[in-house]
């Protein structure tokens, strides 16, 4: 299995497109939090808080993990090395456990560089120092358990076809209606009382809630549910193969 994470990994390094995601990544990050003007400009903001990156991050996520997992299972499927790998002493399960936390670890590698951001505004804040530290961090557990999310889609989205490009398709719109979809739906009048209810289904809501700081134990178990699910899923289409 580890041999499995490291063949994927190194296969996703060794093509010019791997970097070339995770640099546009990090220069629209750049670009919108210290170039450009408007409310996500730090220096704009004046005041020593890194929110706009949150803020940001999830809707470039919705392109950046669909970018990096299309390739996971549909170019296996494309080539036919998918009958190969099926054959290997792994399990099912395994096989997508591996492609999943491939994919998480290469958008966790894409997301450590912001890290210079919040050293930045922690030397700028006057005095030195003067930014919660504290909901910055739950912050970003926050944006590490969305991305999580939006990978377990994205591995789910590979599965299912042996095109990239119809992968890549599929998990931006997954991932996009799992991020607003539901708040959306909830606003409309037609489903009343159980509007809560269906705005709760939906990423948004509990990555705010992480956002602010506060770790809550629902919101940890909604993230693993979601992942979990669209896992399951995943090894159903692969195990549906040998039918």
């Amino acid at each position: 299995m580890l041999t499995l994470i490291s063949k994927e990994i190194r296969s996703f390094l060794g093509s010019l497109i791997g970097y070339i995601v995770i640099v546009v990544f990090l220069t629209i990050i750049g670009l919108l939090m210290w170039v450009f003007p408007g409310g996500t400009n730090v220096l704009d903001g004046g005041y020593a808080s890194i929110d706009a990156l949150f803020y940001i991050a999830p809707w470039i996520f919705m392109f950046l993990v669909p970018a990096i997992t299309m390739r996971l299972f549909a170019e296996e499927s494309r080539t036919g090395t998918i009958e190969l790998l099926l054959t290997k002493p792994l399990t099912d399960f395994q096989i997508v456990l591996a492609k999943y936390i491939a994919g998480f670890t290469l958008v966790f590698f894409s997301l450590l560089p912001t890290l210079v951001y919040f050293y930045s505004v922690y030397q700028l804040g006057n005095p030195i120092g003067n930014i919660d530290v504290g909901g910055t961090m739950g912050s970003y557990f926050g944006l590490l358990f969305l991305a999580s999310v939006f990978v377990a889609i994205g591995v789910f989205a590979s599965a299912i076809t042996k095109n990239q490009i119809i992968s890549f398709i599929v998990a931006v719109f997954l991932c996009s209606f799992c991020y607003v979809g539901f708040e959306l739906i909830s606003s409309l009048e037609f489903f009343g009382s159980v509007d809560d209810i269906i705005l709760k289904l939906g990423i948004n809501e509990h990555y705010i809630s992480m956002s602010r700081g506060v770790i809550d134990t629902r919101d940890v178990v909604y993230f693993l549910s979601t992942i979990g699910l669209f896992l399951i899923l995943t090894k159903t289409v692969l195990s549906s193969r040998k039918w």
